[in-house]
């Protein structure tokens, strides 16, 4: 199947069928390296949102039905479609969302890689049996899938995002209703295609692009056939959609905002500290909630840091990233872009010392380029809003507890950077960070295999490894005698 931007259907996938938005609208999709309309997709309404809810409620039942192993062969089939069409949805990735192509391969390959660990913990939806304590029964504990699942997705990563999700659902048995963010409506699209070429059952994956979001998703959380929600967005949308879920008691999991710390110790490695730098502040050019967005270096080095690290960002190639060689695209839109240029303006006005970038170039496109702000005071907004741009600011901590100190200093709790050659003191005070998850001396922690969630108001509830299965199942107790 050819799954180019060309090629793939633009319409609504409900019920294993495409067909246009109930009153017509669609959706002008933009790509920000030129800000340039390459596509136009159905825009669904209340109505279509219904008839999705619809379709998979009615293909619940059949669905869960369905053999754990043959649950997880379409999975796995999924998989080896995803990886021989790497490319195609790479591209439309690019395009749609601005990332760089190299970047978008590896964010398609990561994307595949949970559709392959679903495929096996399919077969993993284990009870268990005993005897009560009394001696009058037997307890048997069962887990059986959910239900009706919604999903809310983000633009930063269109496919990752979206296999994350559907990946341990289907494995459990449920249905769902893929809402993807009006960015990037095109790789959710082809990935409607993809289940449907992998053999999923019609009305099991439903796709509803909508650009009337708060709507359509307050229809679908009213409606007592849905049972679980699962988010990954902003806090704020977050706190909204946990208030409207609340009236029907609906599951949720919720991968929110984050204010990551990167902390480098006196005694660290400063190339492979920059190395990881890089790679924590500049994965999809630092919109990402995984990002470092906070810098904190012990003082006697952090001179150094900063010197090596603005090299380091000063040679970033930035550019369309459909372009061969381009190391960083454009951010996904204007308000994006001007967030950035708001918190910089902030952090010069504070005192802080632009050491690389600082600027956005003249050119079309929503572009910023990689900085690095040296001595920025702790106060200023850059630490204490998620930037979602390629901007680093530093600050220099005194001591461990210090450090400990800023990194807690927030409202979020998703993800933290440690590096210190001495392994027990990175490990000691990963334990004491207040976030879901630690990356010692490196730039990136995410795993399929591993659970993603944050703390605080970064979230409730786990992605990834089996944890995220049982985010899919209920439990169910049975007292028998025999």
């Amino acid at each position: 199947m050819d799954y180019s931007l060309e090629a793939i259907r633009k319409d609504l996938y409900i019920g294993g069928a495409w067909r246009a938005a109930a009153d017509g609208q669609r959706i002008a999709v933009e790509d920000p390296a030129t800000e340039t309309v390459i596509a136009e997709v159905a825009d669904a309404s209340e109505a279509d949102a219904l008839a999705a809810v619809d379709a998979a409620a009615t293909a619940g039942a059949r669905w869960a039905a369905v053999a754990p192993r043959e649950r997880g062969e379409i999975l796995r089939r999924a998989f080896e479609l995803l990886i021989r069409h790497r490319e195609a949805f790479a591209r439309l990735i690019t395009l749609e969302s601005g990332k760089a192509l190299a970047e978008a391969r590896g964010e398609a390959s990561y994307a595949a890689e949970f559709l392959r660990w679903y495929s096996e913990e399919a077969v993993r939806i284990q009870g268990e049996i005993g005897t009560a304590p009394s001696g009058a029964n037997r307890m048997l504990v069962l887990r059986q899938p959910i239900g009706v699942c919604v999903f809310i997705t983000p633009w930063n990563f269109p496919a990752a995002m979206a296999t994350r999700k559907i990946g341990p659902a289907l494995a459990a048995g449920c249905t769902v209703v893929l809402k993807p963010a009006k960015e990037t409506p095109l790789t959710a699209l082809a990935m409607a295609a993809l289940f449907e070429e992998a053999g999923v059952p019609p009305g099991v994956i439903n796709v509803i692009p909508s650009r009337r979001s708060s709507r359509i998703v307050a229809a679908m959380l009213a409606d007592p056939r849905v049972r679980k929600l699962s988010f990954t967005g902003s806090t704020e949308i977050g706190r909204v959609l946990l208030k409207q879920a609340a009236d029907q008691v609906i599951k949720c999991s919720m991968e929110l905002g984050g204010n990551a710390p990167f902390i480098v110790f006196a005694d660290a490695d400063i190339d492979l500290a920059v190395a990881s730098a890089m790679i924590a502040k500049l994965r999809n050019g630092g919109e990402s909630c995984t990002a470092a967005n906070r810098f904190y270096v012990e003082a006697p080095v952090a001179d150094l840091f900063a010197t090596r690290f603005a090299a380091a960002m000063a040679a970033v190639k930035l550019g369309p990233g459909i372009e061969d060689g381009v190391q960083m695209g454009p951010l996904v839109n204007a308000g994006t872009r001007d967030k950035v240029i708001s918190l910089v303006a902030d952090a010069r006005q504070c005192g802080g010392r632009v050491l690389t970038g600082g600027k956005a170039p003249a050119r079309k496109g929503y572009f910023y380029e990689p900085t690095v702000i040296a001595d920025v005071p702790r106060d200023a907004r850059v630490f204490h809003e998620e930037i979602f741009g390629p901007v680093a600011p530093i600050a220099r901590f005194d001591n461990e507890d210090d450090a400990v100190a800023l990194a807690n200093d927030t409202e979020f709790g998703l993800v933290s950077f440690v590096h210190s050659r001495d392994l027990g003191k990175a490990l000691r005070v990963a334990e004491r960070i207040e976030s879901g998850m630690v990356g010692i001396n490196r730039g990136i922690v995410s795993d399929p295999a591993a659970p993603f969630g944050g703390w605080k108001q970064s979230g409730v509830g786990r992605e990834g490894a089996h944890d995220g299965l049982l985010e899919y199942l209920e439990t169910k107790y049975i007292a028998a005698s025999w």
